[in-house]
């Protein structure tokens, strides 16, 4: 993978960003609570993601002329193709500007809206390449579950969900050109093992998240948390043109699920969004979203995946018959 991380790596793509100035992000509230769990995390020896490290914006964003992301889709291309045809479609992540707004701080813009706003005209031509190149586009926002207990912990929860109908409205903006059909939109809750404890419930954010110009929805219901929350879905239903990608499998630890795990999830799923073409069996999240460092070995990895496979092939009999 040509990137650092999932969100930073759009400060080598744009003028604007640079280390000059504090980051006033503050300290999430698991760590709060769990100050051991946190001393764990922070240790030397493991390497976690340090958002007060990441670039910062100093001066007016702006895009470059493309050409990392076009190299980036070109390698994908080459890797695609080496799969001799085993894949149907391939996607490609990109950060979203509510995201990447609380991600990396903002030493510039007058206002939280105006540079998310401004990151959103940014990060437009980032998405519409990606699509162009005949990829479906990953909008990564797990700004609609984590910076709960993050950037807007001192918010009410109203007010929370009125910043993110606000990230979603730039989003919104930026995919004004790209179908519906060629976007999937995730949301996680950090993917970290950790506590969770003050992670806003999924049913909260769904209102919210219903609002992205997307044709799939990509959220974690594997994971001990949030696993019950796929319930929702039968009074939130899933709107019309939307396909749900439900999380079967964790990514921060190393146990194997066993495919009839996997099977159960996804049948829960499809028993709680009601119609068994809108589902997708996938993973909670990515199992390396920084370079480097990941809770789970590669190895363990491929088995989970092997897993989620076996576990939609059960799913899939039990389902049709």
């Amino acid at each position: 993978m040509p990137r650092p991380d999932f969100t930073s790596y759009i400060a080598d793509r744009m003028t604007g960003f640079g280390m000059g100035g504090e980051v006033k992000r503050p300290i999430p509230l698991d760590a709060q609570k769990f100050p051991v769990w946190f001393r764990l995390v922070s240790d030397g020896s493991r390497r976690r993601l340090n958002v007060y490290d990441w670039p910062r914006a100093v001066g007016d964003i702006a895009y470059g002329d493309g050409a990392e992301v076009e190299a980036e889709c070109a390698g994908f291309h080459k890797a695609h193709a080496a799969a001799n045809g085993q894949f149907g479609e391939a996607f490609m992540t990109a950060v979203s500007p509510g995201f990447a707004a609380t991600a990396l701080a903002n030493n510039h813009y007058d206002s939280h809206e105006a540079y998310v706003f401004a990151l959103a005209k940014a990060l437009r031509p980032e998405y519409e390449k990606i699509v162009e190149a005949g990829f479906i586009l990953q909008i990564d926002a797990p700004d609609m579950g984590m910076e709960r207990q993050g950037f807007f912990q001192g918010d009410t929860t109203s007010e929370f969900l009125t910043a993110l109908e606000m990230h979603v409205a730039a989003l919104n903006e930026a995919l004004v050109n790209i179908p519906e059909a060629q976007v999937r939109f995730h949301s996680c809750w950090g993917n970290r093992d950790g506590p969770h404890y003050f992670d806003i419930p999924c049913p909260d954010v769904l209102p919210v998240i219903y609002q992205a110009k997307a044709g799939a929805l990509v959220l974690p219901f594997a994971n001990s948390r949030h696993a019950h929350e796929i319930e929702a879905f039968r009074t939130q239903k899933l709107p019309d043109h939307m396909v749900l990608v439900a999380g079967a499998v964790e990514t921060t630890n190393n146990y194997v699920e066993h495919p009839q795990i996997v099977a159960e999830r996804i049948q829960r799923a499809v028993a709680a969004v009601g119609d068994r073409e809108r589902v997708i069996a996938g993973t909670d999240c990515g199992f390396g979203t920084v370079a480097g460092d990941t809770f789970t070995a590669e190895d363990v990895v491929w088995a989970k995946l092997e897993s989620v496979a076996e576990g939609a092939k059960i799913a899939s009999k039990k389902l049709w018959g």
